[in-house]
């Protein structure tokens, strides 16, 4: 009999997520924190920008046509050519009959246009979502409203930022990793209203109608018009590896010679790079946090609050030795370029205990949150406090772009380390967990990390990995590469009473891979665990590659129609950090080491 995430029969439709108790509205309420008149002017910058660069793609469709377009019902076979490739064919074509002038419209500007028609759409659910923010709300559904508001904002940046990018001129390189990132916002709104009723829950699931639809038709259409043969949406770029130089005087105050490593990825600043070797007593930051009042601040909630907006250098908090009890600390969209550095595992400790016990949603759990992009930490432990009978309480969450991780400790039971969205690194951390502890749905590489599965609750199974992925299109996944994957010394005595698995497929097209890494004995023989019955075994991703240990045997392993043994260095190659994250473009300039190939 498989057992849920409680160690109860599940039923065949449950998700990922525990089932929690119904509630009606007009139970508690909180003042409106949204201001109109900022909505207002939001919205309005998202339709002058839209308008703006659109402008610039039907000047381009007037010129080549030499006639004013006229709309008709049939569409063209540019825009049936484009629709075929899409997973809502019938959305498409209506959606981009909406727009003036698609009829005339190429296939390269049907791009455009359907960005275009999709932040649109994105702007105005946005708006109206801020218009029900004074109804009663009850604490679990005021989470869910909060975590929504949140991620259509970003979903609206994220879809400028492509809109731009796909304009002449722009940048195509990260289009499918913020359409990827959007899609998953929208995922993870609907799934906070998943298990609450009630008219708050009724009209944001009418704004929110059709727009992850419309956003996987944006990745369809634009994975066509580039070429992607998909992998399963891989991107793949060959870029070499630059060397590391010589700390940079500007934030270290002493010159210190540092090894030429080929290890290091590029896509950190010099700067950054240097950074993430300097010993703390070398480096200048920005502030300083300390308990003991011998610093800039006394808590890691003010220094936040200090940070400037958009910053385009670098951001140092230096939060010295101690325990920093201080539930959702986050680091904005807006808060970028912001980097932690605290004085080690173990002793700086950022811990919280919120969990969906107190009715809050999984994404509200976070210990620590971080969706500004270039986040860095190095030398910090993030913990959630709250218990194996807590079930999900997350200790880290991370939806920043270019985020790096570095020499640090992630500490919980279930649901641990929320790899939410867009691309990150991790290098050396401790991860430790029991049910789901790396779940979420980046494109994420962890490197010469140790994971540790610990004793879970009775009749639960320890699971390592929940990843999900839901469109074909989105460049996302779990790479393990080069770690060490052992029992914690809770589970070490016990250890044939919780089965542990590498992973299991939270959604549709869940895709992990374990490359060059030790496997302990407590792996399960099977490997991989089903979700439900047959559910997303012939469309996930599950590979292995050359893995070590008393566990990585492959003779028992599931014989799933997406499980893989990769024996081609070719496809492993494809999860590298090179590779998968564009890691040699940005991880450099952040300073931490990395593999950027396979070579261990």
């Amino acid at each position: 009999m498989e057992y849920g995430r409680l160690g109860k029969p599940k039923p065949k439709d449950l998700s990922r997520r525990e089932i929690l108790p119904k509630y009606e509205e007009n139970v508690t309420s909180r003042p409106n924190q949204w201001s109109k008149l900022k909505i207002l002017l939001i919205i309005s910058t998202i339709l002058i920008l839209a308008s703006a660069i659109s402008a610039t793609v039907l000047v381009t469709v007037r010129n080549k046509t030499g006639a004013r377009t006229v709309r008709h019902l049939k569409p063209s076979k540019a825009i049936s050519r484009t629709c075929s490739r899409t997973r809502f064919k019938t959305l498409c074509l209506n959606s981009l009959h909406e727009f003036p002038e698609a009829l005339s419209a190429s296939n390269a500007d049907l791009v455009h246009i359907s960005i275009n028609v999709t932040l649109q759409r994105f702007g105005k659910a946005f708006y109206m979502a801020s218009e029900i923010s004074t109804l009663d709300m009850n604490t679990r559904t005021r989470s869910a409203y909060e975590d929504c508001l949140e991620l259509l904002e970003d979903s609206v940046y994220l879809l400028s930022r492509s809109l731009t990018s796909v304009s002449p001129g722009g940048n195509n390189h990260d289009v499918q990793t913020w359409l990827s990132a959007a899609l998953t916002n929208q995922d993870t709104c609907a799934e906070g209203f998943a298990d609450v009723s009630g008219i708050v829950k009724d009209q944001m699931m009418a704004n929110i109608k059709d727009l992850s639809q419309l956003v996987s038709n944006c990745l369809a259409i634009y994975s066509a018009a580039n070429g992607n043969d998909d992998f399963a949406g891989v991107p793949i770029h060959d870029r070499r590896r630059r060397l590391m130089g010589s700390y940079d005087r500007d934030r270290v105050s002493t010159v210190v010679s540092v090894k030429n490593h080929e290890d290091f990825p590029k896509w950190l600043s010099r700067k950054d790079r240097m950074l993430l070797d300097a010993p703390v007593s070398v480096i200048k930051a920005d502030i300083i946090v300390s308990k003991d009042g011998n610093g800039t601040f006394k808590t890691i909630a003010e220094a936040i609050k200090k940070v400037p907006n958009y910053n385009s250098r670098r951001i140092i908090i230096y939060v010295k030795e101690g325990r920093y009890e201080e539930d959702n600390l986050k680091i904005g969209r807006k808060k970028t370029n912001v980097m932690f550095i605290g004085d080690g595992k173990g002793k700086t400790l950022i811990s919280g205990g919120k969990s969906i016990s107190q009715n809050l949603t999984t994404f509200h759990t976070a210990s620590f949150a971080a969706t500004g992009a270039g986040f860095i930490a190095r030398d910090i432990t993030f913990e959630n406090s709250a218990g194996p009978s807590k079930h999900q309480a997350v200790a880290l969450r991370v939806g920043a772009d270019h985020a790096v991780i570095y020499r640090c400790n992630i500490i919980g039971y279930q649901d641990t380390l929320y790899v939410h969205s867009q691309r990150q690194f991790y290098r050396e951390c401790d991860i430790y967990g029991t049910v789901d502890f790396i779940f979420g749905n980046a494109a994420v590489v962890l490197q010469k990390c140790s994971i540790y599965a610990r004793k879970p609750m009775d009749f639960q199974k320890n699971t390592i990995t929940a990843q999900n992925r839901k469109d074909p299109n989105q460049n996302t996944g779990i790479s393990i590469h080069n770690c060490k994957i052992v029992a914690a010394s809770d589970l070490e005595a016990s250890k044939g009473s919780f089965p542990t698995y590498l992973g299991r497929p939270w959604k549709l097209y869940s895709r992990t891979v374990v490359m060059l890494s030790y496997l302990g004995d407590h792996i399960h023989p099977h490997g991989w665990l089903e979700w439900n019955a047959t559910f997303a075994l012939d469309t996930l991703y599950y590979g292995e590659y050359m893995n070590y240990g008393p566990g990585a045997a492959l003779g028992q392993r599931v014989t799933w129609p997406g499980y893989r043994v990769i024996n081609s260095t070719e496809e492993a190659s494809k999860f590298t950090v090179a590779q998968f994250i564009f890691g040699s473009s940005w991880l450099p300039s952040t300073g931490v080491a990395f593999l950027a190939g396979l070579n261990t």
